[in-house]
Parts: C-alpha cells; structure tokens; sequence
C-alpha cells in the first residue's frame, strides 16, 4: 500500500507523506521549457505524449509519494462545448455557455473529446506501477465549475450576485455539471486514479445562507459517486470558514486545507485526515524559516492522519531547490 493510502485507508499516524498541488508547472525549467513550445493550454493537456512526461517532471527531481496527472479543472467546460483559452497573464476565459447545447451533448461524445486525458492517465498507471506512489485525478467542484462557466472568467467577489438570481437556472446547471464531473471522475478512474482530489476554488464566495445548497449537497454528491468506485476522495473547499460542518456534511475521506486558517483548531476540531496548510509563499523565503514553519505543521498534527501538502499551489517564482529542502525536512521528521 501506497503512503497516501496508509494515512487515508489505515489512518496511519506515523507515515507523514508529501506531495505538493501544482508540483508541476512554471517553477520548473524544464515544464517551462516545454510550455514555451506549446503555447495553447487546452491543447497540451490532450497531448498524451507530453502530459505524462510533465506529470513525472516532480517525481523525476523529488521524492514525492503521488503524482497529480497534469491538466485542468476547465477541461469539463471543454467537453461540454465551451471554449475555453488561457490567456497569458489573465487566466482563462470562456466562451458563451449553451445550457440547450450542452445538455444535448451525447456523453459518449463528451468522454471521445477528453479521451486524450484518461490515455494520458493509463500511460501514468502503467508508468507507476510497482512504485507504491498514488496517482491523482481531479475534477472542480460542482459550484466553481459553475462560477467559471456564467462567469466566463475567474470572478471577483461582486460578480457572483448577477448570475446567483435566476434559481432554477443554476438548479438545471448545477445538476448538468454535477452528471459530467461523475463522467469525469469514472473515466479516470477506470485510467487508473487511486484517488480523486476535488478543487472547490471559490468556495470562499458563497455566503454562509447559501452554503449548504452551492457548496455542501452539490460537492457531497460527487464525493459519494467517488466513494462508490471505491476510491478516496479528497475535499480542497477554498476559503470555506467552517471546516468542521463542511467535514459532517460532506463526508470527504481528506480535508485539505488553506494556509491562512488556525491549524491547531483544525487539528482538535477533524476527525478525519487532514492534508495542507502550508503557505506557498514560505517557499520563497528561506531555508530557515521553511524548516521553522514546515516543523511548526508536523508538530501540530503528529498525533493526527496527516499528508503534508501547501495551502495552495506552489507559485511560479518558487525555487526548485526549496521544494527539495520542504521535502527533506518532511522526510526527516516523522
């Protein structure tokens, strides 16, 4: 058994395993390298010959215990038959979301679109076997797939209110996108995921009125579906305020958490695993005070099933040889 399942199956107090979300990408020259050459987003996560080589990039550099297949949230939008671009700089920007259009689509026509990905994702399977590392697949959450797909981009925090008045609307939707996460979701995990994390980006934007039907039901489905395949799910609920309802309700096998929240509350108040917490930023400081805050994290959940992960994606101006030193000091510790 893998170290991620040890603490997510077993609830093994004493394995402590590190991975990092965004291990791969821009901060490492030879993802850049690649991207430089290929300039379409969309396109590079269907290419099934670079994708697998950018999801090992990580694990070729440091001893991390899972690879998270490289591609994106908005990659279910794409299959669905909204356009979907990355601009430089931005952030991504759809096109206009045809409810009628998409709700027509075959689904079978939805997976041949992504298809590409869950090849991708075989060749990863095939790639890690015998190597006891988990294999991540993910999906959005229903509520930030359908923030990206009315809002057309990421959204701030005024924007939301405009498209939240026509109910049955986002019922309709929220219940569409909700049918082609689970597609997803299968189709990965047929690929060979062992397990799904699930990225709710602007849970934070919900009002507490409003979180039980955006956030809690519409997530609670997905991780159900999930656990019915017989696979973990982990929650990442950005920015939510109350982890140990959202944890009740949605009854996620793994929380991962932000960086900005009381990590000894957390520690008291969940049952179950726990992974995050990290600041990203503490990757750009120094050895000293990566090591200080890195122990501070271990120390508060050393009686607790935890996988050490940051409170966010690593950021691009991140030096490499921090994430080795973050890894080290993980490994030493435990």
């Amino acid at each position: 058994m893998d170290s991620l399942n040890k603490v997510i199956i077993n609830k093994d107090k004493n394995v402590k395993p590190i991975w990092l979300m965004r291990q791969a990408g821009r901060y490492l020259p030879e993802f850049r390298e690649i991207r430089s050459k290929n300039q379409n987003f969309i396109e590079l996560c269907l290419n099934t010959k670079l994708v697998p080589e950018i999801t090992l990039q990580p694990l070729k550099r440091f001893d991390f215990d899972a690879a998270i297949i490289f591609s994106d949230i908005l990659m279910i939008p794409y299959g669905l038959n909204q356009r979907v671009e990355f601009k430089k700089n931005y952030g991504p920007i759809l096109g206009e979301f045809n409810y009628f259009e998409s709700s027509n689509i075959e689904k079978e026509l939805f997976k041949k679109k992504l298809k590409p990905v869950y090849d991708s994702m075989s060749s990863l399977s095939n790639q890690l076997k015998g190597k006891k590392k988990s294999l991540i697949g993910f999906v959005g959450a229903p509520w930030t797939l359908l923030v990206y797909m009315l809002n057309r981009k990421s959204p701030k925090k005024t924007s939301i209110e405009n498209f939240l008045l026509d109910k049955s609307k986002i019922d309709n939707l929220l219940e569409l996108i909700i049918e082609y996460i689970k597609i997803h979701i299968e189709e990965q995990v047929k690929s060979g995921a062992t397990i799904i994390q699930i990225f709710d980006s602007w849970a934070g934007l919900v009002k507490d009125k409003d979180v039980e039907k955006y956030i809690h039901e519409p997530t609670k489905k997905v991780v159900q579906f999930t656990q019915s395949l017989n696979i973990p799910a982990i929650c990442f609920p950005r920015e939510i305020k109350d982890y140990p309802k959202y944890v009740k309700t949605v009854s996620p096998d793994v929380i991962s958490i932000d960086y900005n929240v009381n990590i000894r509350k957390i520690a008291e108040e969940v049952e179950i695993p726990i992974q995050g917490g990290l600041d990203p930023k503490i990757l750009l400081s120094n050895s000293e005070t990566l090591i200080k805050e890195t122990k501070e994290i271990l120390n508060v959940f050393k009686n607790k099933p935890y996988i050490f992960n940051l409170g966010h994606g690593v950021l691009p101006e991140t030096e490499p040889k921090m994430v080795d030193k973050l890894v080290k000091v993980v490994r030493d510790n435990q």
